[in-house]
């Protein structure tokens, strides 16, 4: 009975996911307490709910923290001089535009937020791809890559869901899968530069005019006489896209489209960036502070890599010192909290109501009936493997089904499953969040689907270039978890 209820409440709590019929938070206090009280939790179904609270209260912590401290940054400016840097220093080379948007989606997806991560990569590098004549699928399609690779962070939601639903460290599941997060980016930049290479030898067999006769780009610094130029002859031509292309004139009275120089894009990139979170003007922005704000944060990231002080109270004192410091006016503080609470209770929220379903789980017994039936039916000499087979049907469940859904609903079952074979929760929560790349491409993330949106892609188009490369470096994360020991086998 206990293992019938519990897959049937798991079946009902991500049907009603999946077809929204309920929000994740509801789903997790609705379905959990109705099939608790079938399973005669009867009024004890209260404490089961609170003990299992008290385990996500550091999670919740974590998560509330370094979203304000995340956010905080890119408000006050932060990463802007990244993004100046980055284009200046790629010019009009198709390859460093590419690898540049990587390292971009990397560095913005440090808040944790896949939306801000897509708006400001979009903000910053739609004009140039379209200056250029680039195709938008390849922005959307490595900014996607990186952003997935990164979702792996503590404060990104699927490692606090791991952590949250086993009832363990965020800091144990992170920190030794630090190696598989290196390795994953580092895939991520190659397939960024064998992307950038494809678009410039496409550019270079469609508009051939833009390159020296030696077969180099002009790197932006043609004038008007070269040969590295749109519109040889003085058509004048815009790019694909809309965006005009900056003229000037030519012999003869006529003007000539040609490729701009590095500098120029960036100061013309100022007024495109208006009212987006990158806004050079807006009043958050904290110029004076730059070198506060980075050394503050390069501090904050050395102490959680060392891991000598819990991770929350790590993002309490580095958001109560930011905030301090960029905004010592108290009705200043406040707005900035203000400003973030929509994103602090929809995450904090969604862990503080896992409580009831892994409450309920474990309380009513049905998580270990549920795990003694798989053992019965798992074949003996594939039980070692548990993890590996945990991180491989990560890829695909999570695409198809939320994170919800999979962390909260299937883990627990799996990770009890794999302990009757010695392998612990913390490998098991290691190794489901491997899929995370893969996962981020679903319809069913929001976050995705404005991606495409503001880069005005085509969702099939996105897939066929993306889905079999978020694949590869999902396996590539759990090969490097099995190598360095983060994920075990029994």
């Amino acid at each position: 009975m206990l293992v019938l209820l519990g897959f049937a409440m798991i079946a009902v709590f991500m049907v009603l996911i999946m077809t929204k019929k309920l929000t994740p938070v509801l789903a997790l206090i609705i379905v959990p307490t109705v099939f608790g009280l079938f399973a005669g939790a009867g009024l004890g179904i209260g404490d089961m709910v609170l003990d299992s609270m008290k385990s996500m209260t550091s999670t919740a912590a974590l998560l509330m923290f370094a979203i304000i401290y995340f956010g905080l940054m890119i408000d006050v400016g932060l990463f802007d001089p990244l993004v100046r840097f980055i284009l200046r220093r790629l010019g009009n080379d198709p390859a460093k535009v590419v690898l540049g948007t990587a390292v971009l989606a990397a560095a913005v997806s440090l808040d944790g937020d896949g939306s801000t991560t897509f708006i400001l990569t979009t903000a910053a590098m739609l004009p140039v791809y379209l200056r250029l004549k680039m195709s938008p699928v390849v922005l959307t399609c490595v900014a996607g890559l990186a952003n997935g690779t990164m979702n792996i962070l503590p404060w990104g939601g699927p490692t606090a869901r791991a952590a949250s639903a086993l009832n363990i460290s965020v800091s144990d599941v992170f920190v030794p899968m630090i190696p598989s997060l290196i390795a994953g980016l580092a895939v991520v930049f190659v397939f960024a530069w064998l992307l950038g290479l494809q678009e410039r030898n496409r550019l270079r067999a469609v508009a051939p005019e833009i390159w020296e006769s030696a077969g180099t780009f002009d790197g932006g610094t043609a004038n008007a006489s070269s040969t590295g130029r749109f519109g040889a002859g003085g058509t004048g031509s815009a790019p694909a896209g809309g965006v005009p292309a900056a003229g000037r004139p030519a012999a003869g009275g006529s003007s000539v489209a040609v490729l701009e120089r590095p500098e120029d894009l960036v100061d013309e990139r100022d007024s495109a960036m208006a009212d987006t979170a990158l806004d050079p003007n807006r009043a958050t922005l904290r110029p004076k502070l730059q070198w506060f704000n980075l050394g503050l944060t390069v501090a904050i990231m050395v102490l959680l890599v060392a891991d000598l002080v819990p991770l929350p109270f790590v993002f309490m004192v580095g958001s109560a010192i930011a905030l301090l410091v960029n905004f010592p006016k108290v009705k200043d503080q406040s707005a900035q909290l203000i400003a973030h609470a929509p994103s602090i209770v929809a995450v904090v929220s969604m862990v503080m109501a896992a409580a009831v379903l892994t409450g309920v789980l474990n309380g009513t017994g049905m998580v270990k009936a549920m795990s003694e039936w798989l053992v019965a039916i798992i074949p003996s000499d594939m039980g070692p493997f548990m993890a590996i087979i945990t991180g491989v049907l990560s890829i695909p469940m999570t695409f198809f089904m939320s994170n919800d859904a999979f962390y909260f609903g299937v883990l627990p079952v799996l990770s009890e499953t794999a302990g009757h074979y010695g392998i612990s929760a913390a490998d098991m929560a290691r190794a489901s969040i491997t899929g995370q790349p893969f996962h981020l491409q679903s319809p069913l993330v929001p976050a995705i689907l404005l991606l495409v949106s503001l880069a005005k892609v085509d969702l099939g188009d996105h897939h066929k270039k993306v889905l079999w490369r978020t694949a590869v470096v999902s396996l590539v994360m759990l090969a490097v978890g099995v190598l360095t020991g983060a994920i075990g086998i029994g």
